[in-house]
């Protein structure tokens, strides 16, 4: 473990130290590591610390000219520069001096004076001052004195440099020769700063990995050519963030083979897209027919806003320069300006959270956030397809970025899917919005299927679940739809720093980010594929296992039913998408509480009622809910309980305790006649406490029957002391007759139907919980091989049982109030006593056909929610019903997966294929015109992408032997 080597450590830390400390001594002897003379400097980057002569220091750097090395005073070694020996870089010649440079005197530190750095606002002057006055600058900070230099920024740190150009005839201009020689400058006319390539790649690393901000990467140069005199380290922040912009811009047209080539530039074609989304010319042949399969070949797309990156307002909007506008990611700024002019419309949403929060500081932003399309399975940003927000997440904003992104690389697909947060409401009228407007455009040929991402649609009504969660996508396979929230967290590293940009510098920020991601994706996607593909595979048998048990227990008239019923679901969710409610529960209901409730509030109020009543009966039912579940959850408890599980339990005491004060405060102004003369004892009598209730329950409670009819003990409850629940003065509990005598008939009345809306509830909740305990015995307990996999499933079963326990008190509570309330015979018929018997469950209501079943009569609360006419069998069905289609949708989307993912597995490698050629392509033309190192990259880059193709070829092969191989 860690512990270990750290404690293996812990035994060699003061050898370890002591040689540290040894390193700060001069070796002796005291000898010049290549020629034998006495030693002078040191350097600290070269393998060994070697001891060097002036000469040799020069000489043997001269392939080096940025290391760092330190002098010996006598007494230590103090911190020193190359230019120190003498040193110049030749620029040319391979680094040798041009034969056409006229010699000049080698130049040095004076003897008796020192020059001191003018450092006021990164100046370069020098002020020549006497020796003693300027003891404080240290060697290396020193610029070479009475000769021209170039201050150069690396990797390690800040040098002063003499450097000679070549000054033959036909020598290039300055700074191409420095840029030769692989050195950047920040000015064209007479530069005197500039970066190496190495710098201004590690700060791209450095930017891309770990969100360092420009401030943060020159403060970290700065510390590396002095720890001490920070301050007296040259200032090239803004040349450094000048650089960078101009180092991405290069990098990308590299990388994309844009050679001669800017005139004929598009949009999004400096960005990487997705290796394993179908694409018609690109991974996927022209001339398959795509409406074979048209599930297949249907691009699935999710869109987001990100609040996090925001933009300030700029203060001169005009006077920017765009390097690669909508030539990345990003949309390109004119157009969608106009769009945005056009389109403008005030938001309809003005308690979505998130919106609100992004508007709250808006005065003081151009940009609240940004919005993006993305590849819904790999997680791939679209190119030009990410726009900017003015105010919050609107539907202009997403129209253009939607509209974008499904015009990239869409030649011949006619199927989308597309998730969305808002999709329930966001496609309704999408295509007339983009018939109004001149800047959008998704051909009307194009089908798009909408769909909510498995996070957020649990948020929605419940109708939403079966219209647009994934599970009920056909083509979909097995997706979340919430991928791109993954994304923003890569974005977010760099949202502080774009914060306060420029627009252009923060488009090609984010766009240089967002082409990073989509280039980890493609290298790392066939192990992603490889390790989807596994786990589908494992997941289809087990889902087709579930749904072949569960299908055989079908009769064959349900079976066609329901499949009659799916097809034309699925078929015809387009043009209404409200017929893929058959995925729910389709049996009308029993009113409940809230129905009940709002029905007497919406009554007009008979004379003499007070208002408001019906509210404050209904709070004390309430009242008593949270109580009896209060005291059952106290009851499972541990003997032992956590202290955060006692002190959660004593908050909702608390809590119980105040809103009980307060109904009992209320209830002296609608039971005034009751209560006078009268105490709490008087009518206490009248109600049963709820300890009764729930030792009573646990007689009822029984487990399941399994083949031989009977359940394991370790089921039942244990009974535990609690303490009585003091009555609330509800009419039940002072009885019919005196409620009546004191005139309160209509509060009889109102309480009475408020108790059979939550007997209905009660009732309901205990046949989900019943059903839900069949499904554990059935899947889970009968199938654990292990202690601790038995363990789990008791554990879960036991958590079912209090639900069992909390939904049978409630409904017991309900039935005696009805009974003190005067309920008609009607209504006690309806609402018999649980027995024993009833809380039976067998294993066998599964087996639709099973003869146990057939022969046995359901308890009556199972088909008391349906109406009188109907059969005592259909709510089973009903339930029967939802899991064979939901069942099957499990299983239809995981083999969806494992046949998409295999798909994409050729895609991919179609994907790197088409790379290599159109590398290689480029190579030919290259080496046609005379551009023997753009050839010679595009050589490279064909050999990239030819790897990656063998690599993800062997992978299939060692994962799928018995599959044709790729090329078949």
């Amino acid at each position: 473990s860690q512990n270990d080597y750290i404690c293996e450590w812990l035994r060699h830390k003061e050898d370890l130290l002591r040689i540290l400390l040894e390193m700060e001594a001069a070796p002796s002897p005291w000898n010049c590591t290549k020629c034998g003379k006495d030693g002078v400097y040191r350097c600290t980057d070269c393998m060994h610390q070697p001891l060097f002569c002036t000469d040799c220091c020069r000489i043997l750097h001269e392939a080096h000219p940025f290391h760092r090395i330190q002098q010996w005073t006598g007494e230590f070694f103090e911190d020193s520069a190359l230019h120190m020996t003498g040193f110049q870089l030749y620029l040319g010649h391979n680094g040798a001096p041009c034969p056409s440079a006229s010699p000049g005197p080698e130049h040095g530190p004076s003897e008796g004076q020192r020059y001191k750095m003018d450092t006021r606002a990164g100046g370069m002057g020098m002020v020549e001052e006497e020796w003693e006055d300027i003891d404080e600058v240290p060697l290396h900070l020193w610029p070479p004195a009475n000769s021209k230099y170039l201050t150069i920024i690396d990797v390690m740190g800040v040098h002063f440099v003499r450097v000679q150009p070549c000054q033959c005839l036909d020598a290039d201009s300055y700074h191409r020769q420095l840029f030769q020689a692989k050195l950047c400058t920040s000015t064209f006319e007479k530069p005197s700063t500039a970066f190496t390539f190495a710098v201004l790649d590690d700060f791209l690393w450095e930017n891309l990995e770990c969100g360092t901000s420009g401030m943060n990467y020159y403060s970290k140069l700065r510390r590396v050519t002095s720890n001490v005199f920070l301050h007296l380290v040259l200032n090239r922040y803004r040349e450094l963030l000048r650089l960078a912009r101009q180092w991405r811009v290069l990098k990308l047209l590299k990388w994309n083979a844009f050679q001669d080539e800017m005139e004929r530039s598009s949009p999004g074609d400096l960005a990487l897209f997705c290796a394993a989304c179908p694409q018609p010319g690109i991974n996927v042949d022209p001339d398959v027919d795509l409406h074979e399969l048209v599930w297949k070949y249907t691009r699935t797309v999710v869109m987001d806003g990100n609040f996090k990156a925001e933009h300030m307002h700029e203060k001169r909007p005009d006077d920017q320069v765009w390097l690669m506008d909508g030539r990345g990611f990003m949309v390109a700024h004119p157009p969608y300006s106009r769009h945005i002019l056009r389109a403008g419309q005030k938001s309809a949403c003005h308690n979505h959270r998130a919106i609100s929060q992004a508007n709250v500081s808006r005065g003081k932003l151009s940009a609240t956030g940004i919005g993006a399309t993305a590849c819904a399975r790999h997680g791939c940003f679209y190119p030009h397809s990410v726009v900017d927000f003015q105010k919050g997440e609107r539907q202009l904003n997403m129209d253009y970025s939607l509209s974008n992104a499904l015009g990239y690389n869409m030649t011949g697909i006619k199927n989308v899917l597309c998730f969305y947060d808002i999709n329930c409401s966001y496609m309704k009228n999408l295509h007339k919005r983009v018939d109004n407007s001149p800047f959008l455009h998704i051909p009307s040929s194009l089908q798009i299927v909408p769909g909510i991402g498995i996070w957020h649609v649990h948020g929605h009504k419940q109708e939403c679940y079966a219209r647009y969660a994934p599970l009920f996508l056909q083509g979909s396979g097995w997706v979340d739809g919430e991928i791109i929230e993954t994304l923003w967290s890569i974005l977010n590293i760099v949202s502080t720093s774009t914060r306060g940009m420029s627009s252009p510098h923060r488009q090609e920020l984010l766009d240089f980010q967002m082409n990073d991601s989509n280039f980890m994706k493609m290298i790392r996607i066939v192990d992603s594929l490889s390790r989807k593909l596994k786990a589908a595979r494992a997941s289809v048998a087990m889902a087709r296992d579930a749904f072949t048990k569960l299908d055989e227990a079908v009769s064959s008239e349900n079976r066609q039913a329901w499949s009659i019923q799916e097809e034309s679901a699925l078929g015809g969710r387009i043009r209404d998408v409200s017929m893929m409610d058959i995925f729910e529960i389709q049996l009308k209901k029993a009113p409940t509480v809230c129905a009940v409730e709002l029905e007497l509030l919406e009554a007009p109020s008979q004379q003499g009622t007070r208002q408001g009543a019906a509210s404050w009966i209904t709070c004390g039912l309430g009242i008593e809910e949270s109580e009896i579940t209060l005291a059952i959850t106290r009851k499972d408890s541990s003997k032992y309980p956590s202290e955060t599980k006692r002190l959660a339990m004593a908050w909702r005491a608390d809590r119980l305790a105040v809103d009980r004060s307060r109904f009992i405060a209320d209830g002296q102004i609608y039971l005034a006649p009751l209560h006078q003369g009268t105490d709490a004892d008087d009518y206490s009598a009248g109600m049963t406490d709820v300890v009764h209730h729930m030792s009573a329950v646990d007689d009822v409670v029984s487990g399941e029957e399994d083949s031989e009819g009977s359940m394991d003990e370790a089921a039942d409850a244990v009974p535990l002391k609690m303490t009585k629940i003091a009555p609330l003065p509800l009419p039940s509990n002072f009885g019919i007759e005196r409620c009546c005598a004191a005139g309160a008939d209509e509060l009889v009345e109102m309480e009475l139907k408020l108790r059979i809306g939550q007997a209905n509830d009660a009732l309901h909740g205990l046949r989900i919980a019943l059903a839900d305990k069949a499904v554990a015995f059935r899947g889970v307990v009968r199938k654990a091989t292990s202690y601790s996999m038995r363990t789990r499933a008791w554990q879960m079963v036991n958590s079912i049982d209090i639900s069992v326990r909390q939904q049978a008190a409630i409904y017991k509570r309900c039935q005696e109030a009805m009974i003190a309330l005067g309920a008609d015979t009607d209504t006690l018929t309806r609402f018999q006593q649980l027995q024993k018997s009833h809380m039976a469950v067998h294993t066998a209501a599964f087996s639709q056909n099973a003869h146990d079943h057939r022969s046995s009569n359901l308890p009556w609360f199972w088909c008391m929610d349906i109406p009188r006419t109907t059969s005592s069998k259909n709510w089973l069905t009903e339930f029967y019903r939802i899991h064979w289609l939901r069942a099957k949708a499990v299983k239809d989307r995981w083999e969806e997966e494992e046949d998409l993912l295999m798909s994409e597995f050729h895609w991919t490698m179609n994907f790197f294929k088409f790379r290599a050629k159109k590398w290689n392509k480029k190579c030919l033309s290259f080496k046609a015109a005379g551009l023997h190192g753009a050839a010679c990259y595009a050589a490279r880059q064909k050999a990239v992408y030819d790897q990656l193709a063998e690599q993800g070829a062997s992978k299939w092969l060692n994962m799928s032997p018995e599959i044709l191989p790729l090329n078949q």
